[in-house]
């Protein structure tokens, strides 16, 4: 069975971005695996750091069991994130251990940095899955099938400076998109935080809004998750696209950005 790890920061950033695309490869016979790399702690105004983290844990397992995912515990605390060889060697020992043919993960600039840093540790993770000399955290043998990296739209829909991101590919989540939304709700936690820190006024309208906002620049699927693939130099033998492969017409490849690629 072919399986997909999501490696995302934060307890709900999983569900936001990718958690759609996760359930429809789970249609096809996908494995599902699923890693917030940060407890959360810092997610409160109301609770303590510890009390938070504890909290973010059960509502991250309760998501993930709605997903049907295999979880993973989280590595540091929030903003504690770091491209650092420890959390490096832990990383990696997940991905070996999910042995993952595709992995999803933060878009390489977004809006804070434990988003930049979970995808850059995914992202080397995940190029060291073949290097059998590579010491993991705990240790786990390498494998060597292909692995392709998929990364989010970043929040916002721009990079730290402003700028656009456009999507290489759309992928129409809006028959799991019922499902995606309850996965998300069980953070629950998390309204109060998003409501007083980013006023999101419910995160879960948020989520709602942003999916249909990706779904129009698809100019065809009511609520979508859109992804850029990473380079496959050094993660597999050739350029292969298995999200396409997998969801067929449920995945859109925006021929424009391919374009843009090219020039």
């Amino acid at each position: 069975m072919p399986a997909v790890l999501a490696l995302f920061a934060h307890p709900d950033d999983i569900e936001f971005v990718a958690a759609g695309t996760m359930l429809l490869l789970q249609e096809r016979g996908w494995d599902l695996h699923y890693m917030n790399m940060c407890t959360g702690n810092g997610g409160s105004v109301q609770m303590d750091g510890a009390t938070t983290a504890a909290t973010r844990l059960t509502e991250g397992q309760a998501a993930a069991r709605i997903l049907g995912a295999t979880f993973y515990p989280p590595i540091a605390d929030d903003l504690e994130l770091t491209y650092s060889v420890p959390l490096l060697r832990k990383v990696a020992a997940v991905v070996r251990e999910a042995k993952p043919s595709i992995v999803l993960t933060h878009s390489p600039a977004d809006y804070m940095e434990d988003h930049q840093n979970a995808q850059r540790l995914a992202c080397t993770a995940a190029f060291a899955h073949p290097i059998q000399n590579f010491v993991t955290d705990p240790q786990r043998d390498s494998f060597l099938h292909d692995v392709t990296v998929y990364h989010a739209m970043p929040h916002g829909l721009c990079d730290p400076l402003r700028k656009r991101i456009h999507a290489g590919s759309f992928v129409n989540t809006t028959r799991v998109h019922a499902k995606k939304r309850e996965a998300l709700a069980a953070h629950v936690s998390q309204k109060d935080w998003l409501d007083v820190t980013q006023g999101m006024d419910s995160y879960l309208v948020s989520m709602d809004e942003s999916s249909r906002k990706v779904g129009s620049l698809s100019q065809g699927f009511t609520f979508a998750e859109g992804w850029r693939r990473h380079l496959h130099l050094g993660f597999s033998a050739t350029a292969i696209d298995p999200l396409q492969d997998a969801l067929g017409a449920d995945c859109q490849i925006n021929e424009a950005y391919e374009a843009w690629l090219k020039e």
